[in-house]
């Protein structure tokens, strides 16, 4: 199976989920991983080139899946609109850049790791989580977790991630905290505004936001979408 790997931190209980799950099921010598940011695994996903892969919300409407993705209750702290002038999209995100302009946001859109960076910093940002649950009181699902074939195996995975919280040893969160430039503390008080499990809020909300993209008309085909 060729999984792609999205390299931010949001996703890293999952990283440490997977390489404990591998083993135990004895498939890590048939695993292989395909990394990239969010729109370079929605091109592969959609072109086949990966089985499977956590997929931008606005990509992954049509995509099977097991109640899996991420998901910020309320704030998110990775996924912000910077002061300025002009609109611009991250070249990163497919969902994040439509989700601004929802909710009519001008501003620069930032997300993963150097959104995070920016955040910690202190400086003016909207969060783009937060905005759509003072909004809508719902959560926003970012992305759910896809696949082309091996439904079986991801089914049994999904329902293994999500059965109890992942716990990160420190050496981990010490070494993302070098690659990432931010400290450990930061990391772990960034994820505790994600979650993974999709219950009928979150479902809730992503259909809410399918629903608000296709009324702007911001919703065209897979084909068209730049992603």
């Amino acid at each position: 199976m060729i999984f792609g790997k999205i390299d931010f931190l949001n996703l890293l209980p999952f990283d440490v989920f997977m390489k404990r799950y591998a083993k135990t099921l004895r498939i890590h010598q048939s695993l292989n991983y395909h990394k990239g940011v969010p729109s370079t695994l929605n091109r592969s996903f959609s072109a086949r080139r990966i089985d499977a892969a956590f997929i931008s919300s606005i990509t992954a409407r049509d995509c099977t899946h097991f109640n899996v993705g991420i998901v910020a209750k309320k704030s998110v702290l990775s996924v912000l609109s910077l002061p300025s002038n002009l609109h611009k999209n991250d070249t990163d995100s497919a969902t994040s850049n439509l989700l601004a302009q929802i909710l009519d946001i001008q501003g620069e859109v930032l997300i993963g790791d150097k959104a995070l960076r920016y955040y910690y910093s202190g400086r003016e940002h909207t969060d783009l989580g937060k905005a759509w649950n003072q909004r809508t009181g719902l959560p926003f699902v970012f992305a759910l977790l896809c696949t082309h074939n091996h439904t079986n195996e991801l089914k049994r995975l999904s329902r293994a991630f999500i059965r109890k919280p992942i716990k990160i040893p420190y050496y981990i969160l010490v070494e993302n905290a070098r690659k990432s430039d931010l400290t450990p503390a930061q990391i772990t008080h960034y994820l505790q505004y994600i979650s993974y499990k999709i219950g009928e809020k979150e479902k809730r909300g992503y259909k809410q936001f399918l629903k608000e993209a296709k009324k702007r008309e911001l919703n065209p085909p897979l084909s068209k979408i730049r992603y």
